[in-house]
């Protein structure tokens, strides 16, 4: 099994009293974008803080490669790039010149980096302009440049599209998910926007009153693989569902001529081949799967995000 880059192990936060997270464990893989979700209050930006160590941890341990974030803090740092809040830039500089004076500050950066990271995040044709007449999503793609000049393991992104329009949102989406293919790096992001994470994540964790509720996969959950709800369009539905119930399937009508049933993709194909054998006409078959908005609030009993 591979080393995850980030794990949290039984991670508690208490303030006055009050517990902000309760025993948060958490293993996050490289090439993903694992996304972060929960209600107003849920202790989303209290786990930012504290991957990043601007925030101490109560109970348990933050481990970033296999160093503790409290107990060694330099060198389990050094694989983080995060965005807390809104990059800051110096706005009469240019874009380049930014990176370059970042670059400065960690040992080790070269040329050829700074020019690979600004093709990356698409920036090449405005680099050299001054970062006061960039966009808002501009911005945001020149943060994530800086944030992944020294190579991290890890990039934290923390409400990365707010203020963004459609089409910021999209371009730093698809530059997130370049990211986490390419580098190869884990990608941790804290969003509001549940369609932007359906299309962006590959998993998403969701967190209620400071305690994870569930870990969700995102990317392939209409692939069939594991046990989902099945419709099938057949000639005669009560028939159909009257012959798999005979077969040992659980089948139910699903009004107009369509049938559901619980199964994997081996399942769904001996049910076709079933029906079929039987003398049903099978018009079509698909993989119903809930939205994430849905899944979110099936667990969190209906609470709004933010």
């Amino acid at each position: 099994m591979v080393q995850p880059i980030v794990r949290l192990q039984n991670v508690s936060k208490r303030i006055g009293g009050r517990t902000i997270i309760d025993k948060l464990t958490l293993d996050l893989p490289l090439g993903e974008v694992f996304g972060f979700l929960g209600p107003n209050g849920s202790g989303k930006t209290t786990t930012i803080r504290m991957m990043v160590g601007l925030m101490s941890l109560t109970e348990g341990e933050i481990l970033i490669n296999g160093h503790s974030i409290a107990k060694d803090y330099e060198k389990a740092i050094r694989y983080v790039g995060a965005i807390v809040e809104n990059p800051e830039m110096y706005k009469y500089l240019s874009g380049y010149d930014n990176l370059k004076h970042y670059a400065r500050m960690i040992p080790g950066i070269t040329e050829h980096r700074v020019h690979e990271v600004v093709k990356l995040v698409g920036l090449e044709g405005r680099i050299q302009d001054k970062v006061r007449t960039y966009s808002l999503g501009m911005r945001q793609r020149l943060g994530v440049a800086q944030a992944i000049l020294h190579k991290p393991q890890l990039l934290i992104l923390d409400e990365p599209t707010n203020g963004l329009d459609p089409a910021g949102i999209r371009e730093l989406r698809d530059y997130l998910r370049v990211l986490s293919k390419e580098e190869g790096i884990a990608v941790f992001v804290s969003s509001h926007l549940l369609a932007e994470m359906e299309l962006m994540c590959d998993r998403v964790a969701i967190i209620q009153n400071g305690k994870l509720i569930d870990v969700r996969t995102i990317r392939g959950t209409g692939s069939m693989t594991d046990q989902s709800r099945v419709i099938i369009e057949v000639d005669r539905p009560q028939g159909a569902v009257e012959a798999l119930l005979a077969a040992g399937h659980s089948a139910v009508p699903e009004g107009g001529q369509a049938i559901a049933v619980e199964t994997d993709r081996d399942g769904t194909a001996a049910i076709n081949a079933l029906l079929v054998s039987a003398g049903f006409k099978v018009y079509g078959i698909r993989t119903h799967v809930k939205s994430l908005e849905d899944q979110f609030l099936e667990v969190t009993g209906g609470e709004r995000i933010g």
